[in-house]
């Protein structure tokens, strides 16, 4: 199994960045390897037992996962994505920190069958990944949600 953790922080309250997150086809804008992330289910409200179809690319080849919001409280989301190569859990913790919120990303991926093969192979791939979220994730909550703070305009 790869496990890859980052602990990252935004300006934004917790209650602002976790109605964000639990929306998952944001994951488009944070992150890098999602190319499309869209509801089963449009139009329903993001709660336990949503599900969304995420197109991702890794290592140049496209693969197609069905995510689904399996915990959600006030403090932690759990995306479990699966199919027919991979399960994969993205589990964020989120704690006041600083006038805003701190963010533990918890990413586990574990392969089936023959690609289980390749999991010692892939571990440094997804710690590049785990790099490109600790940058994106902030900047896209700051671009959805506006900084926060002393002499922070919101619009």
């Amino acid at each position: 199994m790869i496990k890859v953790e980052r602990v990252m922080q935004s300006s934004r309250p917790c209650d602002e960045v976790v109605a964000y997150m639990a929306d998952f086809s944001h994951a488009e804008h944070w992150d890098p390897g999602t190319i499309t992330c869209e509801p089963v289910d449009a139009g329903a409200p993001p709660e336990v037992g949503a599900q969304w179809l995420n197109v991702s690319s890794f290592r140049g080849r496209r693969t197609e996962l069905r995510y689904e919001l399996t915990r959600m409280s006030g403090d932690r989301l759990t995306f479990v994505g699966r199919n027919k190569t991979a399960t994969s859990t993205d589990d964020l913790h989120f704690e006041p920190y600083s006038g805003g919120t701190r963010i533990t990303y918890r990413a586990h991926v574990e392969f089936h069958g023959v690609a289980r093969l390749a999991t010692p192979l892939l571990q440094k791939e997804f710690e590049r990944l785990g790099d490109e979220v600790s940058e994106q994730l902030p900047a896209a909550l700051d671009k959805a949600l506006g900084p926060s703070g002393p002499g922070a305009q919101r619009s």
